[in-house]
């Protein structure tokens, strides 16, 4: 399945630091704007798995889940 969010980078001094405008709490930084691609694409995918096995955690079977598709 494919998912697309919205990467925001900006230069701060020697550092670049990048950020996910749909999900807070997904940010990163790099030395190179292709590291910080590379850091913020890694640290979206471990906030959803994070959020996936809290949720399984706190929950457990009193839930039901089902895909929610969003047309933009």
């Amino acid at each position: 399945m494919t998912q697309r969010f919205t990467a925001i980078y900006k230069k701060s001094a020697k550092w670049y630091v990048g950020w996910v405008e749909e999900i807070p709490g997904v940010n990163t930084q790099g030395k190179t704007l292709k590291e910080t691609k590379e850091n913020l694409k890694e640290a979206l995918l471990l906030v959803i798995e994070a959020n996936r096995i809290a949720n399984n955690a706190d929950f457990g079977k009193k839930i039901f889940r089902e895909p929610l598709i969003i047309s933009v």
